[in-house]
């Protein structure tokens, strides 16, 4: 259908203004600029685009970029992200370059009489002025910021908002020393960057003023962005007899680079505690499967560890700036990333249960690439060494304390995390059930056997129908992608499937016979 800008050009407006509400999602805004400039350029006119910017209260970050285009090219553009609360764009142009443009289009005229005649209001005032004015000349290519810096940008100015918002005095994050939870401690630090510049380099007094509200100092001035994450943000490395001591020194490092408060317990009195109770009322007493327990004792000790630092994360929340001698409390940031909300791959109330998640929307291959980006841009050199360690829970048993874990997780989910960026798309955008995604799949990977195709699209599909019930209590999570988990509002599937797939499964070794004899014949 033809856009009602076009319609308006060619009934004789010159210009038009859309004032928007477009939130952000990545690699989103090069889409948002195609459709404004392809409009002018093919009808001639301008366009002055307004949006929004800022946090809508939700999980949507509206990402502002408003702009002035003219007969196909963009003349002038605000920031697509911006710690201010407004932001003007103007330009300056001349009407009569819009009519000439206009008689360059040889179609125009013969289509105008086919279109409707839009009403006219008639108003005492001439928005031209005859005096000589200096034009706004085109800016060139408009500025489209990388995915990677999206990342470092939108989710950080998710979270300022948020915290000054609230009311709450900051933000506590159980941090691991892997990647995920290090990228959540590295968006803040962004956020911690972001204050700082708007305070030093541009003099805002609405920041400062935000930021003496929620430290609840008065006369607060920041040095440094590490001044303003250590008021900010604390931190609780959770260790347990299962933690590497790898994974303890990343974290330390990293708050060294970020400078928030670093807290270091060991949990193992809890793992027991709550191990000897169910021992002592059931009289049984469950095992690893190292030590000669099933999978099922293996899988409840694993989920013991992970739940109680999630009990212990929200303690804390509530009592370290008490402890500090300081009001309010804090808010518990989770670091769960999309792929793993996607497959199941979290315990159920554990430490991706919490107040909000920067990541939630966020898949892992840009987590990597953005870690990579931050390491040099924020000055992190400590995240090459997250960057470098393979991702794993550390809940399992471990020989040697001093090495990483052996507990890799893209080997106990059975696929990696490129392959559940593209499960998702398919499954969300897609709307592909088992046997299209077979088919989409198959012309994709072909450098994999139809039945291994098979194999890894059944095995996302059990993964994707048990777990599903996570997905109903999610933490709300910045909105980053169109194949977003957070179940309450963008993805309405039941959470309660038949999670055999009986006639689906039947179809895809059916299809995967005949590919197989197809290919023996060629």
């Amino acid at each position: 259908p033809a856009s009602p800008a076009a319609e308006l050009y060619l009934d004789g407006a010159e210009i038009i203004c859309n004032s928007s509400g477009s939130h952000h999602h990545l690699r989103k805004l090069n889409k948002r600029l195609q459709l404004i400039t392809t409009s002018t350029h093919k009808s001639g006119g301008v366009y002055v685009y307004s949006n929004q910017q800022g946090c809508d209260g939700g999980r949507l970050y509206f990402d502002g970029s408003s702009l002035i285009a003219m007969n196909g090219q963009v003349i002038s553009q605000g920031s697509q992200f911006s710690i201010k609360n407004i932001e003007g764009v103007y330009a300056v142009v001349n009407l009569d370059d819009i009519r000439n443009y206009r008689r360059e289009i040889r179609n125009k005229s013969l289509r105008d009489s086919d279109e409707p005649e839009f009403p006219r209001v008639t108003i005492d005032y001439n928005l031209c002025q005859h005096d000589f004015f200096d034009l706004t000349e085109p800016q060139g290519e408009p500025r489209i910021h990388k995915p990677m810096e999206e990342i470092s940008l939108g989710p950080a100015l998710w979270l300022w908002d948020y915290l000054r918002r609230s009311g709450a005095r900051g933000y506590f994050l159980p941090l691991s020393g892997g990647l995920d939870s290090a990228s959540v401690a590295t968006i803040v630090g962004s956020m911690c960057t972001l204050v700082y510049q708007a305070i030093a380099d541009d003099k805002n007094e609405e920041v400062l003023a935000d930021l003496r509200k929620i430290t609840k100092q008065e006369d607060f001035m920041p040095e440094s962005p590490k001044d303003v994450a250590a008021q900010v943000l604390n931190c609780c490395y959770m260790g347990t007899k299962n933690s590497s001591e790898e994974t303890l020194k990343r974290a330390k490092k990293l708050s060294e680079d970020i400078g928030f408060n670093f807290y270091n317990v060991e949990i193992d009195d809890l793992f027991d505690a709550t191990k000897t109770l169910f021992q002592n009322m059931t009289g049984k007493e469950p095992k690893f499967e190292v030590h000669g327990g099933t999978y099922l004792e293996d899988l409840a000790l694993q989920n013991i560890q992970a739940r109680q630092r999630m009990v212990l994360s929200y303690l804390m929340a509530q009592l370290m700036p008490w402890v500090s001698e300081q009001k309010g409390f804090l808010l518990v940031l989770g670091s769960a990333n999309l792929d793993e909300g996607l497959r199941g791959y979290m315990t159920k109330y554990d430490c991706s249960s919490a107040d909000v998640n920067p990541i939630g929307g966020i898949n892992k291959s840009d987590l990597k690439a953005f870690i990579a980006y931050a390491k040099d841009k924020l000055n992190y050199p400590s995240l090459q060494d997250i960057l470098d360690a393979k991702p794993s829970a550390e809940l399992r048993p471990i020989e040697d304390k001093t090495k990483d874990s052996t507990q890799v997780d893209e080997e106990e989910m059975g696929m990696t995390y490129d392959e559940l960026n593209q499960f998702g798309r398919l499954r969300k955008m897609g709307k592909c059930g088992p046997v299209s995604m077979f088919k989409e799949l198959l012309q994709k990977w072909k450098d994999l056997t139809p039945k291994e195709v098979a194999e890894k699209v059944k095995r996302f599909f059990f993964y994707y129908s048990v777990n599903r019930h996570k997905a109903t209590t999610i933490t709300p999570a910045y909105h980053a992608e169109d194949y977003s988990m957070d179940d309450n509002r963008f993805d309405h599937r039941q959470f309660l499937y038949n999670t055999s797939w009986e006639y689906q499964f039947k179809r895809i070794d059916k299809l995967v016979e005949y590919y197989t004899e197809k290919k023996k014949q060629t």
